[in-house]
């Protein structure tokens, strides 16, 4: 088990689960060699107030998509219906559904590398729970290694053994060009909201462009909310959004987020989750404990359908340890872990003392998910499949390799690819 790279601990993904040395390389070269397409079951459109589409995109962000769908439709946001968040610089193709709106409507959407396709009316909207994985086809172009078939082929040999990958959040979750959004989580559970405004506004990061960094760390240092408005770029809409909010209202803080979309105000105490849940499995592989099959004091899951429903859980302890092993083993029961919320209840036994150990660190208690001074962004919390399975299909051609797989609902392909990878570059745009 190697260590991961600067990077990838700092978003609490602190180790690889593979041994064999990686050819690092570039993602995303150009959009198509990133594609993702959604997975559904089979379902019948016989008519409804939702318009259910098919769009194919290349480039587009899921919310700025969404925003600029309801600006021309002029709608709100709240009508629109859509499964899961795709990465921008990719080709993506998802469902989504409009409600009250007719067929010829959508002409009003001529945009650039958009293309729709209308699948039929509904009962209801489209939504997470419709979805039953992403497929991905993806290209690692200039690759830096010698015998990089050999090298890949060692990797996906140690995932099979394996029975998978640690399901980690990666690197989308959190930002990639600015992984921030965990930060303000941080502050938003620890009650800071002042800090956490000005985490989400101006804490400067390399990666961006300079004009963006300089007026952050200005603000940053200065906390000069009326002078930063003139001077962050016009392409910062939602920054802007908040401190036009601040300057008419100045220390309302907790009011600013709240010009926010919901979905990005809930993405913050979420991301946060995401980074404890990834410290809490660091700390599993760090203790020697399987992903693939429960100890005593464990929580598990089992499937409902085709997936894990993290609903369905039982504890683990010494009368019903073997009886869950064999459903584990049969691929029907699943260690899990929790997303803290005010309601966890945490595991016992030596994955029990991990996770006390992680928020104890990090001075938060379940009850901090409340967030008292912004109720509406409290989370209840839930659990999580700690095991990622994944069967990838490789073929490498000099210095470049094509992947493809399927993963569930809200697993990452960059968990996979930096097992191959074992560089910073998952970044990289």
């Amino acid at each position: 088990m190697q260590r991961a790279c600067e990077q990838d601990r700092a978003l609490g993904m602190e180790y690889y689960l593979t041994d064999s040395p990686g050819c690092s390389g570039v993602l995303r070269s150009s959009p198509e060699d990133f594609q993702v397409q959604e997975i559904y079951s089979e379902r019948d459109y016989e008519g409804g107030r939702f318009l259910v589409i098919e769009v194919s995109k290349r480039d587009w962000d899921t919310h700025h998509l969404i925003r600029e769908m309801s600006r021309r439709l002029r709608i709100s946001q709240k009508r629109i219906g859509w499964a899961g968040t795709k990465d921008k610089r990719a080709v993506t193709r998802q469902r989504m559904s409009i409600m009250n709106l007719e067929q010829a409507d959508l002409e009003r959407i001529r945009l650039p590398d958009l293309e729709i396709r209308v699948l039929g009316r509904s009962n209801r909207g489209v939504s997470l729970g419709d979805l039953l994985g992403n497929r991905f086809a993806i290209h690692i172009r200039n690759l830096k290694c010698s015998a990089p078939e050999e090298r890949f082929a060692s990797v996906s040999e140690e995932i099979l053994s394996h029975g998978g990958l640690p399901n980690y959040f990666g690197v989308q979750r959190f930002g990639e060009t600015r992984p921030v959004t965990h930060k303000v989580g941080r502050a938003l559970a620890r009650g800071q909201i002042e800090e956490a405004v000005f985490i989400y506004l101006a804490l400067p990061f390399p990666g961006e462009p300079d004009r963006t960094r300089e007026a952050r760390q200005e603000l940053w240092e200065k906390r000069d909310v009326a002078q930063a408005l003139k001077t962050y770029p016009e392409y910062l809409s939602y920054e802007l959004a908040m401190l036009n909010y601040l300057v008419a209202h100045p220390g309302d803080f907790a009011g600013s987020f709240k010009v926010l979309s919901p979905n990005l105000q809930r993405l913050f105490i979420h991301a946060y989750q995401s980074y404890l849940f990834n410290l809490m499995l660091s700390r599993r592989m760090e203790a020697g404990l399987a992903l693939d099959c429960p100890a005593e004091g464990d929580v598990v899951c089992f499937l409902r359908g085709d997936l894990p429903d993290p609903g369905r859980t039982q504890n683990v302890v010494a009368d019903n340890l073997s009886a869950v092993t064999r459903l584990a083993k049969r691929g029907r029961a699943f260690v899990t872990m929790p997303l803290v919320g005010y309601e966890s209840q945490l595991a016992a036994g030596t994955e029990g003392e991990i996770e006390r150990d992680v928020l104890d660190q990090e001075k938060i208690t379940p009850e901090s998910f409340q967030v008292k001074d912004s109720t509406e962004l409290g989370s209840r919390g839930t659990r999580r499949a700690v095991l990622l399975r994944v069967s990838p299909q490789v073929q490498v051609s000099g210095d470049c390799a094509r992947l493809e797989f399927s993963l569930p609902p809200g697993s990452y392909a960059t968990v996979v690819l930096r097992e191959y990878m074992k560089s910073g570059s998952l970044i990289l745009d």
